[in-house]
């Protein structure tokens, strides 16, 4: 909702919610917003969203209950994602931007995917008969970085780092950068796993093992890549002006940086999907809600990214 109140002041591009519109409003009413809702189909939510928030409704409902994570929240949140799928698939919508979701209660009510990515990746493998290798970016005004593992323990970090992982996830990358992003000739860095990128074998071999014949491989198919490089020394100004994008070989080595230099305009893209996915790149923040306290900045970041990579320019 701050998200729409600011349209015109931060050129926030038309947006719809894919919500129930009773919660929309209660939830405006709770906070004083002066927020008009309005219950409508895709096809007529831009014509309506300089005057009203769109809401095109759910069939499942929703327990308006802030800061608490409800089960019975689940189907509507399942639900919300699957039409947003639909929607880009069948072009109503040019992109899907996803809000932070609490996982729990949907492992609770059965829900088998780590998170929206996964879940993301099985609607679209399935619509395409084919796999679909999801990979995530985050990507603020100053650094675009890439974790080849994710939500894993630091401990299993060297056993699934393989050559083939690091370069998939450097090709979806690549071909991202040029695609969605406009980027004639994309420049990846790729970290080290280990300090100083081994040391020549001195501090751990994968470096050397994996993670260099990956650089190899990926040069030899026509992608603009270095390393494996010292991650200490891969984030500060100078070095980040002669890269687009960094590999990184596990989620915080990726993510300190990035929420560092742009923790309130950094968003959370998944490359890979045949559509344009973006998210803010903070969780659920359950100590604030319905406090009306919360930045919608990487809300409107999330927002204004997925137009522009939907229309295939950069940045």
């Amino acid at each position: 909702m701050a998200a729409w109140l600011r349209r015109a002041e931060l050129g926030v591009p038309p947006f719809y919610l894919i919500s129930d519109p009773d919660l929309v409003l209660a939830r405006a009413k709770r906070l004083g917003l002066p927020v008009d809702i309005e219950a409508t189909t895709p096809d007529r939510a831009v014509s309506a969203f300089s005057r009203v928030l769109p809401v095109v409704p759910l069939a499942a409902r929703f327990a308006d209950r802030p800061g608490v994570a409800d089960t019975a929240n689940a189907a509507g949140i399942v639900e919300a994602i699957e039409r947003a799928v639909d929607h880009a698939f069948s072009g109503i919508a040019a992109a899907v931007v996803t809000c932070p979701i609490a996982k729990k209660p949907l492992y609770d009510a059965g829900f088998r995917f780590p998170g929206h990515t996964e879940f993301l990746a099985d609607l679209a493998s399935r619509r395409l008969g084919r796999e679909v290798f999801p990979v995530m970016m985050l990507a603020g005004p100053d650094l675009r970085a890439v974790p080849v593992t994710i939500h894993v323990p630091l401990s299993r970090v060297p056993d699934l780092l393989t050559t083939d992982l690091v370069v998939r996830t450097g090709e979806i990358v690549a071909a991202e950068l040029a695609g969605r992003f406009g980027l004639a000739a994309p420049r990846l860095t790729i970290a080290g796993l280990n300090p100083h990128a081994g040391e020549g074998g001195s501090m751990g071999d994968e470096d050397e093992r994996i993670v260099r014949p990956a650089v190899e491989r990926l040069r030899g198919r026509g992608v603009d890549a270095v390393g494996p490089l010292p991650a200490d020394t891969m984030f500060h100004p100078r070095a980040r002006a002669t890269y687009d994008a960094a590999l990184c070989m596990y989620h915080d080595q990726a993510l300190i940086p990035a929420k560092t230099l742009a923790f309130d305009e950094a968003v959370n893209v998944t490359l890979g999907l045949p559509f344009v996915r973006t998210s803010p790149d903070h969780g659920t923040a359950f100590d604030i809600a319905g406090k009306g306290v919360a930045r919608p900045d990487s809300l409107i970041a999330a927002l204004k990214l997925a137009s522009a990579m939907s229309a295939g320019r950069p940045k």
